[in-house]
């Protein structure tokens, strides 16, 4: 190859490519809604809407924004009023002006999920044929929110009145609960303080081994909300309803770190209490100071002699002439005390527990530490992150759905518009094996002998490339 050859700017061919690529499937979905257009125009009920001109509107795409006309018609009313819709938006499940597709809202609910909402705009403007701005990303993450708001509402009154749709069946469910303080911002702030705590929750039927030391936790579900210990419960039970059929579950089992917003309002003798071991460990670590006192409290926890356990901790209290000390010990005293049903882990009990589904493992439960963090935390804490009660929520009903794969698939049933199949089928290639070129997967070289539609002449131009091998 000589030094004085001109060099091919590939990425700017990448990039040229790319556009028009984009503009050609912009230009296609606009031809195929001017179609349906045409023919609902055609086959409506003339009688019924009588035709009063067309509308400019656009769809936002992740090939660009398609700018398109559809028909108003005016429609008398049983009451002697009229009113105008649009008979195109109404087949396509389309409300409103101007309309996002379910495609894009993922990308960018994706986007918002894994990084600020400027970081997300860039991210999709870069990788797609649209331009957004981070307020445009917010919208969405709010939209889709308020949304899910809706769906969780619903959710929520079905299972208070025993008519869950959850098909999921298991005899024993783990419950795992936690809150992180998040930084507010705007009325929140005024209303609320500097700071409040998010409440968070995971529930699932087990654990799978996913490596030789590596377990997931099976059929998980989250829920979080910065609202009351009652709502959290209310809302708790109809995403686990949504998913499960809680009439087949037979006992459950809660791990907490103690948080008296934790337990409240649970008064089923078939749900069994746990106080999470991170945090009971943490706690002795934290106020007993005396290595010995330590461990003599250590043996006495892990040998599940609590009456003893809290009878020596009263006694190093009265003991000690520190005055921190003994406060220390009597704070401590009081933890336990209050969490004296949950010191033993459940495993340890003898409790008379359902046999574990084939493939799944009742393990140790402490989980939630891990999920605070990768569900919320990693997102909404830190980096001078602040948010108003709404907003925060909002985007926690995505961070949830992310963290439990559901996240793609929750988008599309919200944002979904439908195409008739004879329009999907216009847009397939039918390139069966006979009728395939000869040099069809012949490698570089076939560059030379494909057909260049007749709307992307510009291509044209990039078969008289050389391949790299002969420059």
């Amino acid at each position: 190859m000589s030094v004085t050859e001109t060099v091919v700017d590939f990425k700017r061919y990448e990039e040229e490519i790319f556009r028009k690529v984009c503009e050609l499937g912009c230009s296609i979905v606009k031809s195929l809604l001017w179609k349906w257009e045409t023919e609902l125009m055609a086959t409506r009920n003339k009688g019924l809407y009588r035709h009063k001109g067309m509308r400019r509107t656009t769809i936002k795409t992740v090939m660009g924004e398609v700018e398109y006309s559809r028909a108003i018609y005016s429609q008398k009313m049983e009451d002697g009023t009229t009113c105008y819709v649009y008979l195109l938006d109404e087949a396509m499940g389309k409300k409103g002006s101007g309309f996002m597709s379910a495609l894009l809202s993922e990308m960018i609910a994706k986007a918002a999920c894994d990084g600020s909402y400027r970081a997300a705009a860039r991210t999709v403007s870069e990788m797609t044929g649209q331009s957004i701005s981070h307020t445009a990303a917010w919208n969405v993450a709010q939209d889709l929110g308020r949304k899910l708001d809706e769906q969780e509402q619903e959710a929520a009154a079905l299972a208070a009145k025993g008519q869950g749709a959850g098909k999921l069946e298991s005899k024993l469910l783990f419950e795992e609960r936690d809150g992180i303080w998040l930084n507010l911002q705007g009325k929140s702030r005024q209303e609320h303080g500097t700071g409040k705590e998010m409440k968070v929750g995971i529930a699932y039927d087990g654990a799978e081994k996913v490596g030789k030391r590596r377990y997931a936790l099976s059929n998980k579900v989250a829920f979080a909300t910065f609202a009351s210990a009652k709502i959290f419960r209310r809302r708790k039970e109809g995403a686990i309803a949504a998913v499960y059929n809680v009439d087949e579950i037979e006992q459950r089992v809660v791990n907490g770190d103690g948080a008296a917003w934790i337990y409240e309002g649970e008064t089923d003798e078939a749900v069994h209490f746990q106080l999470d071991p991170f945090h009971r460990n943490k706690a002795v670590i934290q106020y007993v100071h005396d290595a010995e006192a330590r461990g003599v409290i250590f043996n006495l926890l892990h040998s599940k002699q609590i009456d003893l356990l809290l009878t020596v901790i009263q006694a190093y209290a009265d003991s000690t002439g520190d005055e921190k000390e003994r406060e220390n010990y009597l704070i401590l005293h009081g933890y336990f005390q209050n969490n004296r049903d949950g010191l033993i882990p459940y495993q340890q009990r003898g409790l008379d527990l359902p046999e574990p589904p084939e493939g799944k493992e009742y393990r140790r439960m402490g989980a939630m530490e891990s999920n605070i963090f990768t569900i919320i935390g990693n997102r909404m804490k830190g980096g001078r992150a602040c948010w108003s009660i709404k907003g925060g929520e909002n985007l926690a009903r995505l961070l949830c759905l992310k963290a439990t794969g559901k996240l793609a698939e929750t988008l599309r049933n919200l944002t979904s518009i439908v195409l008739p199949d004879r329009y999907a089928e216009e847009i397939e290639i039918d390139m069966s094996a006979a009728k395939a070129p000869q040099r069809d997967g012949k490698g570089c070289d076939g560059c030379h002998h494909a057909s260049v539609p007749s709307a992307m002449t510009w291509l044209k131009g990039l078969a008289s490339l050389k391949p790299l091998h002969e420059l």
